[in-house]
């Protein structure tokens, strides 16, 4: 029976490259596999993250509030989800597995607010997408946890050597770091799987921790 998995993790935590490891398992065991990477960059329906993540709504990540972004990045799921792979969550023999999701929201806005406001903020995100959208419950969230200056050194160097734009959130440090903090608080309240890594100030390599993440998704 087909389940519905998400990676999540910090920028420049290998979410990309362990989605691509676990689907090319499941794969080589004959399992049909759905593959998602949020946003959707090249998608009409991520007009307004592009907007957002561009610095056009604002130079900080904060000129934005919580909510307002949220929605940005709920609406390009929702809008794939209805044109593009309802079928396929539907589908009771299909495997999906999606780089970054909801859990997206609950990390990098979450940050945005005050400690106090945390839980009403999760079960305002959880009842929007969820609930008011109707977008698809993830049988499992895996969070790939990586501290801040692992994961931003991982981003500049990726930068440098691909020349890629670092967006708004990968540019500051400050919220980057808020950013992990609300991480390891969504872990616990929302119950996803957390992997650690890096053990020190060492990376684990990347088929130590992809190991790891098909135990875990054995035991679903």
């Amino acid at each position: 029976m087909g389940k519905f998995i998400v990676i999540d993790g910090l920028d420049g935590s290998g979410k990309g490259t362990q989605t691509d490891i676990l689907v090319e398992k499941l794969r080589s065991e004959g399992k049909r596999v759905r593959t998602l990477s949020f946003p959707i960059y090249e998608s009409d329906s991520s007009l307004f993250v592009r907007m957002y993540l561009d610095g056009k709504l604002g130079k900080s990540p904060s000129d934005t509030n919580a909510y307002s972004a949220s929605m940005f990045f709920a609406c390009d799921r929702y809008i794939s989800y209805k044109t593009d792979w309802i079928n396929d969550i539907l589908d009771p023999d299909t495997y999906v597995i999606a780089n970054r999701y909801t859990s997206a929201n609950a990390v990098h806005q979450l940050s945005k607010l005050p400690r106090e406001e945390w839980d009403d903020f999760l079960k305002w995100l959880w009842d929007f997408e969820f609930g008011k959208i109707g977008l698809a419950v993830p049988d499992a969230t895996i969070y790939l946890e990586l501290p801040p200056k692992l994961s931003l050194s991982l981003v500049r160097s990726r930068s440098a050597e691909t020349g890629r734009k670092m967006d708004i959130h990968e540019l500051d440090t400050s919220y980057m770091e808020k950013c992990y903090d609300a991480a390891l608080f969504s872990c616990e309240r929302l119950g996803w799987v957390k992997i650690k890594c890096y053990d020190g100030d060492a990376i684990r390599t990347i088929d130590d921790i992809a190991g790891e993440i098909y135990e875990k998704v054995l035991n679903l």
